[in-house]
């Protein structure tokens, strides 16, 4: 069944989300920030690894860096695109309105869960390669594993900020759902340098989001989203 994986995925943020409001309920503020803390740190390192696995090789027996140029160029390129469109801010408005339209005014952490949940689970190889397996071949198993992944982090962040965080499953719903569908037409694009240039470029923004994370907002990664679409052209150009 296509959009299976979709499907399970959305369910799998909806759910941690529910477990970590119960989760939440039953700890102090100061726990809760120590949660929010330890949860930076992990996905500092889960980003931090994808790129360092792309740039570091060894060769004869000495290590060697590859992809700044990249990373460099998708990242500035991305940034300034970004702050042109103002993303970040796009996406707050929708937290705001989600916010309004749930009765939940008086949660001040709404948006900034909704927020920071979205980018978590949305930015990644696994979100567009997931989809586009989904869409093709009809193998939802990445979506799947996905699913188990994002319902512990969801449930996680939940503790921590509440329940803006279990409206991240709309844009899971709706970008996952969206590449599902369009999968058969962005095939001929994702050959295998984008993708792997789009893993490496998703796992930066992702230290981003750690990094938002565990030292408060510092990183408008919203407005780095386009960085993907950099990434994704660099691939087709002979640098």
């Amino acid at each position: 069944m296509i959009g299976l994986g979709t499907l399970v995925n959305t369910a799998g943020v909806v759910l941690g989300g529910i477990l970590g409001l119960i989760l939440g309920k039953r700890i102090t503020p100061r726990f809760q920030d120590c949660l929010m803390k330890a949860c930076g740190l992990c996905v500092i390192f889960i980003g931090a690894a994808g790129p360092l696995e792309k740039m570091l090789t060894v060769e004869n027996g000495a290590l060697s860096a590859s992809g700044s140029m990249l990373l460099i160029a998708s990242l500035c390129l991305g940034a300034l695109l970004g702050e042109l469109l103002n993303i970040e801010r796009h996406t707050e408005r929708l937290g705001e309105y989600l916010k309004v339209k749930t009765r939940s005014t008086k949660d001040a952490k709404f948006v900034e869960g909704f927020v920071t949940t979205s980018l978590t689970v949305c930015v990644g190889a696994m979100a567009v390669i997931g989809p586009i397996r989904d869409g093709i071949y009809h193998d939802s198993s990445l979506l799947v594993t996905k699913a188990i992944l994002d319902l512990i982090i969801v449930a996680v962040l939940s503790a921590a900020y509440g329940k803006g965080c279990v409206f991240s499953a709309l844009p899971i719903l709706v970008i996952e759902g969206g590449l599902t569908l369009g999968a058969r037409l962005i095939q001929p694009v994702m050959t295998p340098e984008a993708l792997s240039n789009l893993s490496m470029v998703g796992s930066a923004l992702i230290f981003g989001v750690g990094v938002n994370l565990f030292f408060g907002k510092t990183v408008k990664v919203a407005n780095l989203l386009p960085a993907l679409i950099i990434a994704v052209i660099w691939a087709f150009f002979p640098f």
